[in-house]
């Protein structure tokens, strides 16, 4: 007998055959994370009805939650030497952009809950961020040094929209001539051009927009609730026109799916008026890994061979290497040619010499808050001594 299958019968289908895709969200499963005690693994027995002529099965949207946390502590200390910033502030844990990419998915495992669907559809908002920032801001031990607002996740998600904790947070920042810089995918930052603009007269203020690609399909699978690309362009404009210096960081650069647009962001951001560029090759740490291979096989299965051996080739062979020095941008001939690609784009435009960055912000007329409140107590003033009144 020859060793042909006779021809009704069918190649068997690979671990991704058929993919669950959810309106809105970037995630397509709610995988368990790494400190679960028991794994579970969906499997499909063939019996779900149109298995067999789709590879994805598009549902009904999930309805997001939010979570109000009381949180104990609000500012980050940060020590990896690949970062430009030493402190942080996070308004928010997790965040209903979804994007697929997003490294701080990782952090939901601490909850017990799924770096997948329930990052972006269960969000702790820290409801008592400002009044933590108050009372560490007075502490006499305090040093000023720029705050990067937003880093984990997005301190413009959705949800800040009417909890309005990033618009309080700034304006205790403004009260105080704290220097701060902040990162979104959101145009609703330009509700709050007021605080920034006048922060930024001062070298206070600056902001950094993310701009993946500037293609609105594979945006809205990459990073679903997110601005537009187009938008977030528009929005670059508007704090640009304000007196806000804005930079922008091109990430994640994924090979074959947004890597070819590299040198079209470059150009369109420069010409909405960004001061400054940066690029990041895709990571995937933890869960981000199988989550990311997941959108893949579900969005672009017949590329994701390729994209997952290049991505193995910046990364000495592996999926990812958190070293220090090499995990923003690989290494190896393919991580040069972006880097390459990346340089000349950016001097092409202007956009090299990173004029009006993180360094640049001034700390020096940093002055304490005038009171600090207090749990039930009403408040005090910054040398610890309660108010009467």
């Amino acid at each position: 007998m020859s060793g042909h299958r006779p021809p009704e019968e069918k190649e068997p289908q690979a671990a991704f055959s058929k993919i669950t895709v959810f309106k809105g969200r970037g995630s397509v499963s709610n995988l368990q994370g790494r400190y679960e005690l028991y794994a579970r693994e969906s499997f499909d027995d063939g019996w779900t009805d149109g298995c067999d002529d789709e590879r994805a099965d598009t549902r009904a949207p999930v309805k997001t939650q939010v979570f109000e946390e009381k949180a104990k502590h609000i500012l980050t200390r940060n020590a990896s030497p690949d970062i430009p910033f030493n402190v942080s502030l996070n308004p928010f844990r997790g965040c209903e952009h979804g994007c697929i990419y997003c490294f701080a998915r990782p952090s939901h495992s601490y909850l017990s809950l799924s770096p997948g669907l329930d990052f972006e559809t269960k969000i702790f908002a820290k409801v008592n961020a400002p009044e933590l920032l108050r009372r560490e801001l007075a502490h006499p031990s305090y040093v000023p040094e720029p705050i990067a607002l937003g880093v984990n996740t997005d301190a413009y998600q959705p949800c800040e929209r009417g909890l309005r904790l990033t618009r309080r947070v700034l304006e205790v920042l403004h009260e105080c001539e704290h220097p701060v810089a902040l990162i979104t995918k959101s145009s609703l930052i330009e509700r709050d051009i007021d605080l920034l603009a006048d922060m930024a007269s001062r070298h206070q203020a600056m902001a950094a927009l993310t701009i993946t690609t500037l293609d609105p399909a594979i945006a809205r699978t990459l990073e679903p609730r997110a601005a537009a690309p187009a938008r977030r362009l528009r929005t670059i404009r508007t704090l640009t026109d304000a007196g806000i210096p804005v930079g922008v960081s091109i990430a994640p650069v994924i090979p074959f799916i947004t890597e070819p647009d590299l040198e079209r962001v470059v150009a369109a951001v420069a010409e909405a008026g960004a001061v400054s560029a940066s690029h990041i090759v895709l990571r995937l740490p933890w869960e981000v890994n199988p989550l990311f291979q997941q959108w893949l096989q579900a969005h672009f299965p017949e590329r994701a061979q390729r994209v997952m051996n290049r991505l193995r080739d910046m990364r000495g062979g592996k999926d990812y290497d958190a070293s220090f020095g090499t995990r923003m941008h690989g290494e190896g001939v393919w991580a040069d040619l972006i880097r390459q690609r990346f340089e000349k784009a950016a001097d092409k435009y202007g956009l090299g010499k990173r004029a009006g960055g993180f360094k640049e912000l001034d700390a020096s007329r940093f002055r304490r808050p005038l009171t600090v409140p207090i749990s039930n107590r009403g408040t005090e003033n910054s040398s610890g001594q309660l108010d009467l009144f």
